[in-house]
Protein backbone atom coordinates (compact mmCIF):
# COMPACT_ATOMS: atom_id res chain seq x y z
CA UNK A 1 0.00 0.00 0.00
CA UNK A 2 1.01 3.64 -0.30
CA UNK A 3 0.62 6.56 2.11
CA UNK A 4 -0.17 10.21 1.47
CA UNK A 5 3.54 10.82 0.91
CA UNK A 6 3.69 8.30 -1.94
CA UNK A 7 6.00 5.96 -0.02
CA UNK A 8 5.32 2.25 -0.34
CA UNK A 9 4.42 0.58 2.96
CA UNK A 10 4.79 -3.17 3.54
CA UNK A 11 3.60 -5.11 6.56
CA UNK A 12 5.77 -7.98 7.79
CA UNK A 13 4.16 -11.41 7.72
CA UNK A 14 3.87 -11.62 11.50
CA UNK A 15 2.23 -8.19 11.63
CA UNK A 16 4.74 -6.81 14.13
CA UNK A 17 6.68 -4.51 11.80
CA UNK A 18 6.33 -2.30 8.75
CA UNK A 19 8.77 -1.23 6.07
CA UNK A 20 8.46 2.18 4.45
CA UNK A 21 10.22 2.43 1.09
CA UNK A 22 10.92 5.82 -0.50
CA UNK A 23 12.37 6.80 -3.84
CA UNK A 24 15.68 8.64 -3.99
CA UNK A 25 13.78 11.93 -4.27
CA UNK A 26 12.07 11.26 -0.94
CA UNK A 27 14.91 9.56 0.91
CA UNK A 28 15.74 12.71 2.86
CA UNK A 29 12.15 13.05 4.08
CA UNK A 30 12.07 9.41 5.15
CA UNK A 31 15.33 9.84 7.03
CA UNK A 32 13.69 12.81 8.74
CA UNK A 33 10.91 10.55 9.99
CA UNK A 34 13.53 8.08 11.23
CA UNK A 35 15.33 10.85 13.14
CA UNK A 36 12.09 12.02 14.74
CA UNK A 37 11.19 8.52 15.87
CA UNK A 38 14.64 8.07 17.37
CA UNK A 39 14.38 11.40 19.19
CA UNK A 40 11.00 10.44 20.66
CA UNK A 41 12.24 7.16 22.15
CA UNK A 42 12.22 7.16 25.93
CA UNK A 43 10.12 10.32 26.20
CA UNK A 44 6.85 8.65 27.14
CA UNK A 45 5.25 9.12 23.73
CA UNK A 46 3.70 6.02 22.16
CA UNK A 47 5.25 5.79 18.68
CA UNK A 48 6.88 3.03 16.60
CA UNK A 49 10.46 2.00 17.33
CA UNK A 50 13.09 2.11 14.60
CA UNK A 51 14.21 -1.45 13.80
CA UNK A 52 16.38 -0.91 10.74
CA UNK A 53 17.39 1.63 8.12
CA UNK A 54 18.78 1.09 4.63
CA UNK A 55 19.77 3.67 2.03
CA UNK A 56 20.90 3.17 -1.56
CA UNK A 57 21.24 5.21 -4.72
CA UNK A 58 17.67 4.50 -5.80
CA UNK A 59 15.98 5.10 -2.44
CA UNK A 60 15.72 4.22 1.23
CA UNK A 61 13.87 1.81 3.51
CA UNK A 62 12.80 2.42 7.09
CA UNK A 63 11.72 -0.60 9.15
CA UNK A 64 9.63 0.21 12.23
CA UNK A 65 7.66 -1.70 14.84
CA UNK A 66 3.90 -1.88 14.48
CA UNK A 67 1.60 -0.09 16.91
CA UNK A 68 -1.18 -2.43 17.98
CA UNK A 69 -4.74 -1.46 17.22
CA UNK A 70 -6.75 0.04 14.39
CA UNK A 71 -6.64 3.58 12.98
CA UNK A 72 -9.07 5.97 14.61
CA UNK A 73 -10.44 6.63 11.13
CA UNK A 74 -11.85 3.08 11.13
CA UNK A 75 -13.98 3.64 14.25
CA UNK A 76 -17.67 4.46 14.36
CA UNK A 77 -18.54 7.93 15.59
CA UNK A 78 -19.62 6.56 18.98
CA UNK A 79 -16.41 4.56 19.42
CA UNK A 80 -14.25 7.47 18.28
CA UNK A 81 -15.85 9.72 20.87
CA UNK A 82 -15.09 7.13 23.55
CA UNK A 83 -11.46 6.89 22.38
CA UNK A 84 -11.12 10.65 22.05
CA UNK A 85 -10.01 11.51 25.64
CA UNK A 86 -7.03 9.14 25.44
CA UNK A 87 -6.15 10.54 22.01
CA UNK A 88 -6.25 14.06 23.46
CA UNK A 89 -4.02 13.01 26.35
CA UNK A 90 -1.48 11.46 23.99
CA UNK A 91 -1.34 14.63 21.91
CA UNK A 92 -1.07 16.64 25.12
CA UNK A 93 1.90 14.55 26.25
CA UNK A 94 3.63 15.32 22.96
CA UNK A 95 2.88 19.03 23.29
CA UNK A 96 4.31 18.99 26.82
CA UNK A 97 7.79 17.94 25.68
CA UNK A 98 10.58 20.50 26.07
CA UNK A 99 10.72 22.59 22.89
CA UNK A 100 14.26 23.64 23.76
CA UNK A 101 15.38 20.05 23.39
CA UNK A 102 13.55 19.44 20.09
CA UNK A 103 15.85 19.79 17.06
CA UNK A 104 13.00 19.77 14.54
CA UNK A 105 11.34 22.93 13.26
CA UNK A 106 7.87 23.08 11.76
CA UNK A 107 7.23 26.71 12.57
CA UNK A 108 5.04 29.09 10.66
CA UNK A 109 7.71 30.97 8.69
CA UNK A 110 9.12 27.90 6.86
CA UNK A 111 5.64 26.41 6.48
CA UNK A 112 4.39 29.58 4.82
CA UNK A 113 7.46 29.54 2.57
CA UNK A 114 6.59 25.96 1.67
CA UNK A 115 3.03 26.98 0.88
CA UNK A 116 4.28 29.80 -1.33
CA UNK A 117 6.47 27.31 -3.20
CA UNK A 118 3.60 24.83 -3.68
CA UNK A 119 1.28 27.57 -4.92
CA UNK A 120 4.02 28.97 -7.16
CA UNK A 121 4.43 25.56 -8.79
CA UNK A 122 0.66 25.23 -9.18
CA UNK A 123 0.96 22.00 -7.19
CA UNK A 124 -1.82 22.43 -4.60
CA UNK A 125 -3.68 19.14 -4.15
CA UNK A 126 -7.40 19.93 -4.65
CA UNK A 127 -8.37 16.88 -2.59
CA UNK A 128 -7.17 18.72 0.52
CA UNK A 129 -9.33 21.81 -0.17
CA UNK A 130 -12.94 22.46 0.77
CA UNK A 131 -15.53 22.77 -2.00
CA UNK A 132 -15.45 26.58 -1.76
CA UNK A 133 -11.66 26.70 -1.83
CA UNK A 134 -11.49 24.60 -4.98
CA UNK A 135 -13.29 27.41 -6.79
CA UNK A 136 -10.78 30.01 -5.56
CA UNK A 137 -7.39 30.60 -7.24
CA UNK A 138 -4.57 29.21 -5.09
CA UNK A 139 -2.84 32.60 -5.20
CA UNK A 140 -5.90 34.14 -3.52
CA UNK A 141 -5.90 31.40 -0.86
CA UNK A 142 -2.25 32.13 -0.13
CA UNK A 143 -2.85 35.88 0.00
CA UNK A 144 -5.64 35.36 2.53
CA UNK A 145 -3.24 33.44 4.75
CA UNK A 146 -0.49 36.03 4.30
CA UNK A 147 -2.72 38.85 5.56
CA UNK A 148 -2.76 37.19 9.00
CA UNK A 149 0.87 36.12 9.02
CA UNK A 150 2.28 38.83 11.30
CA UNK A 151 -0.23 38.30 14.11
CA UNK A 152 0.03 34.50 13.88
CA UNK A 153 3.84 34.69 14.11
CA UNK A 154 3.48 36.70 17.33
CA UNK A 155 1.09 34.11 18.77
CA UNK A 156 3.41 31.27 17.81
CA UNK A 157 6.29 32.91 19.67
CA UNK A 158 4.21 32.83 22.87
CA UNK A 159 2.71 29.34 22.50
CA UNK A 160 5.12 27.04 20.74
CA UNK A 161 5.09 23.29 21.45
CA UNK A 162 6.32 20.05 19.93
CA UNK A 163 3.65 19.31 17.33
CA UNK A 164 2.87 16.04 15.58
CA UNK A 165 2.37 17.90 12.32
CA UNK A 166 -0.33 15.61 10.92
CA UNK A 167 -2.60 14.45 13.79
CA UNK A 168 -5.36 13.11 11.54
CA UNK A 169 -7.49 10.11 12.38
CA UNK A 170 -5.42 7.56 10.37
CA UNK A 171 -2.39 8.50 12.49
CA UNK A 172 -3.92 7.62 15.88
CA UNK A 173 -3.98 3.90 16.68
CA UNK A 174 -6.76 2.60 18.93
CA UNK A 175 -7.30 -0.66 20.82
CA UNK A 176 -10.69 -1.78 19.42
CA UNK A 177 -11.56 -3.56 22.68
CA UNK A 178 -10.73 -0.89 25.26
CA UNK A 179 -11.07 2.07 22.86
CA UNK A 180 -7.91 3.64 24.23
CA UNK A 181 -5.17 5.23 22.15
CA UNK A 182 -2.22 2.86 21.75
CA UNK A 183 0.03 5.33 19.94
CA UNK A 184 0.61 7.71 17.06
CA UNK A 185 2.26 7.04 13.71
CA UNK A 186 3.59 8.99 10.70
CA UNK A 187 5.62 11.59 12.60
CA UNK A 188 7.54 12.83 9.57
CA UNK A 189 6.19 16.35 10.06
CA UNK A 190 6.90 16.53 13.80
CA UNK A 191 8.52 19.75 14.98
CA UNK A 192 8.07 22.85 17.11
CA UNK A 193 5.16 25.04 16.07
CA UNK A 194 2.01 26.74 17.33
CA UNK A 195 -0.12 24.08 19.05
CA UNK A 196 -3.08 25.26 16.97
CA UNK A 197 -1.46 23.81 13.86
CA UNK A 198 -2.15 20.38 15.39
CA UNK A 199 -5.51 21.27 16.90
CA UNK A 200 -6.89 22.57 13.61
CA UNK A 201 -6.04 19.38 11.75
CA UNK A 202 -7.21 17.03 14.48
CA UNK A 203 -10.62 18.65 14.93
CA UNK A 204 -11.23 19.18 11.21
CA UNK A 205 -10.26 15.65 10.17
CA UNK A 206 -12.36 14.11 12.94
CA UNK A 207 -15.29 16.07 11.57
CA UNK A 208 -15.52 13.51 8.78
CA UNK A 209 -16.38 10.84 11.37
CA UNK A 210 -19.01 12.59 13.48
CA UNK A 211 -22.66 11.98 12.72
CA UNK A 212 -23.95 15.03 14.56
CA UNK A 213 -22.92 18.52 15.66
CA UNK A 214 -23.21 17.50 19.30
CA UNK A 215 -20.43 14.92 18.87
CA UNK A 216 -18.13 17.46 17.21
CA UNK A 217 -18.76 20.00 19.97
CA UNK A 218 -18.20 17.42 22.70
CA UNK A 219 -14.94 16.26 21.10
CA UNK A 220 -13.67 19.82 20.77
CA UNK A 221 -14.48 20.51 24.42
CA UNK A 222 -12.70 17.32 25.52
CA UNK A 223 -9.61 18.15 23.47
CA UNK A 224 -9.21 21.69 24.74
CA UNK A 225 -9.94 20.69 28.32
CA UNK A 226 -7.26 17.98 28.14
CA UNK A 227 -4.77 20.59 26.94
CA UNK A 228 -5.73 23.13 29.58
CA UNK A 229 -7.16 25.64 27.12
CA UNK A 230 -10.20 27.33 28.64
CA UNK A 231 -11.09 29.61 25.71
CA UNK A 232 -10.27 28.17 22.27
CA UNK A 233 -8.98 30.70 19.73
CA UNK A 234 -11.24 29.98 16.77
CA UNK A 235 -9.34 32.44 14.57
CA UNK A 236 -6.12 30.50 14.99
CA UNK A 237 -7.91 27.24 14.28
CA UNK A 238 -9.27 28.66 11.04
CA UNK A 239 -5.90 30.12 10.02
CA UNK A 240 -4.00 26.85 10.31
CA UNK A 241 -6.80 24.94 8.66
CA UNK A 242 -6.48 27.25 5.65
CA UNK A 243 -2.68 27.09 5.59
CA UNK A 244 -2.20 23.33 5.81
CA UNK A 245 -3.72 22.30 2.43
CA UNK A 246 -1.30 24.66 0.69
CA UNK A 247 1.76 22.91 2.14
CA UNK A 248 1.20 19.50 0.53
CA UNK A 249 2.71 19.31 -2.92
Amino acid sequence: MTGESGDFVYRRGDGHAYAKVATALRSEELSGERDRLLWLQGKGILVPEVIDWHVAEDGACLVISAIEGVPAAALSAADLLQAWPSMARQLGALHALDTGQCPFDRSLAPMFARAADVVGRNAVNPDFLSDDERQTPATDLLARVERELAVRLEQEARDRVVCHGDPCMPNFMIDPQTLRCTGMIDVGRLGTADRYADLALMTANAGESWTGLDQAQRATAILFEALGITVPDLGRLDFYLRLDPLTWG
